[in-house]
């Protein structure tokens, strides 16, 4: 299927007619992933569109902060990897180090730079495994124009487009003096989606940033888990989440799945967005072959707690597959959606959109 390929105008439909395991018992969201992540350049106002035209129920813009304080999208406030700032000489004097959550990181930094710097600039594909087509068409857009264009588009596609905010790097940003969170709440208050019912998910890896914004907006919240890496015997390693380390709080992410942190969670989000080897990892023999191992309970003690799980990311090419899917994402996804998670994000929204229709038929 291409990204041209517009999938059947029936698939709501068909999609209701099954029974899922999922928490509420209704179909799995498919979360756009920085938009069309797959086809465009990351967080941009075309991959956006096209993937709600594709069938995403949420977009998903990542926000970081300019200089002067205006939310803007981008996967890190470094701006090297997905933007053509390596290749404009007016900026080369603020190329720098950063301290970024405990990290030295060079690069180009959104906290420097005014948005009317940033507008100057266009998005490029930051994967050298995928189509470098669009790079230099598109600017770098708000969360402001991101719901302008969230609005525009469920009027003429005929059905509510959700948006999925992540907050990057919060404790960091509060550090730089540039909070995200009140522009933020404030933002969905202009937009008229400030209310418990929208279709908004706001995202966080830091728990304290979400309690922060459990006190000042009643949207929905969801706890993102990270993790480093799964080692050969399917274990996965991870670090601790940055407001963690300055708190002086010893867990880390991987230990923030036993039922005690689970209820933790519940108490402040609707949800969780796990790494997905969290839910179902994979051995790695000596020849490098992946096999899938048995799924974990994360799903099942989650929805315990109350809480969805919308695991991350899924993706199409090979690499990100075990060899027990065969090379076919379908299977993967099939696997998920059959062990009950409540959404996936996708940097291919018509496969995912596919899958969960196909699966509907099964």
């Amino acid at each position: 299927m291409t990204i041209f390929t517009l999938l059947s105008t029936g698939l709501s439909t068909q999609v209701q007619a099954k029974t899922w395991a999922t928490l509420n018992g209704q179909p799995p969201i498919v979360i756009g992933h920085r938009g069309l992540a797959g086809y465009f350049p990351d967080h941009t106002l075309a991959g956006y569109e096209r993937a709600a035209e594709l069938g995403a129920d949420f977009i998903e813009p990542d926000l970081v902060s300019t200089k002067d304080g205006v939310l803007i999208a981008r996967h890190e406030p470094n701006l090297k990897d997905t933007t053509d700032i390596s290749e404009r000489p007016e900026f080369a004097a603020y190329k720098r180090v950063e301290h970024v959550d405990g990290k030295d990181e060079e690069g180009w930094f959104a906290c420097d730079l005014t948005l009317a710097q940033i507008k100057t600039l266009r998005a490029k594909q930051p994967r050298a495994d995928r189509d470098p087509q669009y790079n230099g068409q598109f600017e770098i857009p708000t969360f402001e124009e991101i719901l302008q264009l969230r609005e525009r588009v469920s009027k003429k596609l005929g059905r509510e487009i959700g948006v999925y905010p992540e907050t990057k790097h919060p404790t960091w940003h509060q550090e730089k003096g540039l909070p995200l969170e009140a522009k933020l709440v404030a933002l969905l208050s202009t937009y008229h989606l400030n209310r418990a019912d929208a279709p908004v998910y706001i995202q966080s890896f830091e728990l304290t940033n979400l309690r922060v914004l459990k006190q000042l907006s009643p949207v929905k919240r969801i706890y993102l888990i990270d993790g480093d890496d799964v080692l050969a015997d399917g274990t996965v390693t991870s670090g601790r989440p940055y407001d963690f380390v300055k708190k002086g709080d010893p867990r880390k992410y991987n230990e923030m799945m036993s039922d005690a942190n689970l209820k933790e969670i519940a108490q402040v989000a609707q949800g969780i967005g796990p790494w997905k080897v969290y839910i179902d990892s994979y051995v790695t023999d000596a020849s490098g072959i992946k096999t899938r191992i048995p799924a974990t309970d994360v799903v099942k003690r989650a929805h315990a707690a109350g809480l969805a799980l919308h695991p991350f990311t899924f993706r199409n090419e090979a690499k990100h597959l075990t060899d027990t899917d065969a090379g076919d994402p379908y299977n993967e996804y099939a696997l998920f959606f059959d062990l009950g998670v409540d959404g996936v994000f996708s940097d291919y929204t018509d496969t995912a959109v596919a899958a969960r229709a196909r699966m509907s038929k099964d």
